[in-house]
């Protein structure tokens, strides 16, 4: 696989639940390849979901600040300690908007030979793998604002 396009926000495809992925073979191995090279096509680019290039498959990838990776199957712990912070989105390329998240979390899944993995991760990193878990269950980060701040994202946003 190589790169790929990115879906919109606007896109059906980002509201669907994820399959597990139950097979860890070949097109495994390449879907993660595919998500990573897609990944790192832009600038400030921290992580992608299977479903943002189309694909059902609970696979996530993720690079910031020298911690680089993915996870298949990912399950997420989260700290009870929160921060709000500025957050943004790949699908919405462009549009920044505060939103509170954990402050650390400890994501537990297996990689693409099937091994287990665990990355504990606080700040910007744990915000990466809280969104991009998200994308896993059709849940877009504009879906966690109130009322009126999913309004004012949806009338300033370009997708």
């Amino acid at each position: 696989m190589a790169v790929q396009r990115i879906r919109a926000f606007d896109d059906p495809v980002l509201r669907e639940v994820a399959r597990p992925v139950t097979e860890f073979d070949k097109e495994l191995r390449g879907l993660v390849k595919a998500l990573t090279l897609t990944m790192r096509q832009g600038h400030g680019r921290a992580g992608l979901a299977a479903p943002q290039i189309g694909v059902s498959a609970r696979v996530i990838v993720f690079d910031y600040d020298g911690k680089a990776g993915h996870l298949v199957n990912p399950r997420l712990e989260l700290s009870e300690r929160t921060i709000v912070a500025d957050e943004a989105c790949l699908s919405a390329p462009g549009s920044w908007w505060p939103l509170e998240r954990s402050f650390g979390v400890t994501a537990r899944g297996r990689d693409m030979y099937g091994k287990p993995v665990t990355v504990r991760a606080i700040g910007m990193l744990a915000r990466v793998l809280q969104h991009e878990a998200d994308h896993l269950d059709g849940v877009l980060f504009v879906d966690r604002l109130g009322d009126d701040e999913r309004d004012r994202f949806t009338e300033s946003a370009a997708f």
